[in-house]
């Protein structure tokens, strides 16, 4: 079985996030090829189009949200993304179960007790008119029949578990700053959520949302293994989807030994392929996308990718963190840069401060940090 370094690893995943070379996709169509965009810091996705469209404007991000092609919704893990509407409506009703659990395991104790679905029943009830709630207005038109759980605790379950809902505009659009006002998916897109086949009725199809699940992840982030999948979804149950698929794939090891899957025709680019400069956004989903991150980051920074800081990719690899503060883009390098690396990255440092638009009057590219 062929065996594929960090390397290979790394070109593949590049090629498939768009970093290796920025694509021409409308945005729709690119926030869809990406599986969705991490999103619950509502800026940042604008940044992680920018690094990876070709002449990306925010508003075109902007429209999507707006002609509702694109929607806020919780969704992979829990968080906040941006997806596609069609995989908004296709995936939820498999997402439904880990929402719920991942809610429950942080609130247990606050939520003991209460019936779920009798919670969920009320909650829809009071959507039913169609009129955008903030979470608190939601958890206040319930809280009479639950007066037992802490409100935000109450909000969270609703809101990020038992009704599918979208985070509807202004929230997420470029430079504004909006408080979350919440719609049912089904009312903010027009059309209900895709119920999950029952139990049974497709006894050798082993998951089929799962499966679906499967070749898009494959499609944006492979190759990559069973847990890659699970970590990037949070979803249980998939390894059924894995064995159902299994004769659609091909089949590698990485430099661990671990199995790794893959669709056959996608692209794997020779390892080394160049890799230009990119200014990622805070928890872009091109690192934490996977159980094993090593194809893009060295194990000391890996606390970077899940603290929220903004990275920067040299010859396809974490190689810095950036900031923007008082009008200055500052990058702050994880290792020493040769001369050419640090020219590219003032280069396109320059390119990301004309993007943002936001009066940066200097850029500064600090000296290597120690590990």
């Amino acid at each position: 079985m062929t065996v594929l370094d960090a390397r290979a690893l790394n070109r593949a995943t590049l090629a498939r996030q768009h970093l290796l070379k920025r694509s021409n996709e409308p945005v729709a169509q690119a926030v869809a090829q990406l599986c969705g965009l991490q999103a619950q810091e509502p800026q940042e996705p604008f940044t992680g189009l920018w690094s990876r469209l070709s002449d990306f404007k925010p508003a075109q991000l902007d429209d999507a949200l707006i002609g509702r092609t694109v929607v806020r919704t919780h969704l992979m893990r829990r968080t906040v993304h941006l997806v596609a509407a069609d995989d908004a409506v296709a995936w939820r009703a498999r997402h439904d179960a880990m929402l719920r659990q991942r809610v429950l395991g942080t609130y247990r104790q606050e939520l003991a007790g209460i019936d779920l679905d009798e919670l969920a029943a009320a909650g829809r009830s009071v959507m039913a008119d169609e009129q955008p709630r903030t979470m608190t207005e939601l958890v206040q038109a319930v809280e009479d029949r639950w007066p037992g759980p802490p409100r935000r605790v109450l909000g969270e379950l609703l809101v990020a578990a038992l009704i599918p809902m979208a985070q509807l505009p202004p929230r997420g659009l470029w430079q504004q700053t909006a408080g979350v006002r919440n719609l049912p998916l089904s009312s903010w897109l027009g059309r209900d959520i895709d119920p999950l086949p029952a139990a049974g009725s497709h006894p050798d199809d082993g998951d089929p949302v799962g499966r679906q699940l499967l070749r898009r992840y494959l499609a944006a982030f492979g190759p990559a293994a069973g847990a890659d999948l699970r970590a990037w979804c949070g979803l249980a149950g998939l390894p059924a989807a894995v064995k159902a698929a299994r004769e659609e794939l091909v089949a590698f090891r990485d430099e661990r030994g671990r199995q790794l899957f893959d669709l056959p025709d996608a692209p794997r680019p020779h390892p080394e392929t160049p890799a230009p400069v990119r200014f990622l956004p805070a928890f872009d989903n091109a690192i934490l996308g996977y159980h094993d991150r090593s194809r893009i980051i060295d194990a000391p920074h890996l606390g970077l990718s899940v603290a929220g800081h903004r990275t920067v990719l040299v010859d396809g690899r974490v190689s810095a963190t950036w900031t923007v503060r008082d009008q200055q883009l500052r990058i702050s390098p994880l290792r020493a840069l040769t001369a050419p690396e640090r020219e590219a990255v003032h280069t396109e440092a320059q390119e990301l401060t004309a993007f943002l638009d936001s009066g940066i009057a200097d850029i500064r590219l600090d000296p290597a940090t120690p590990n």
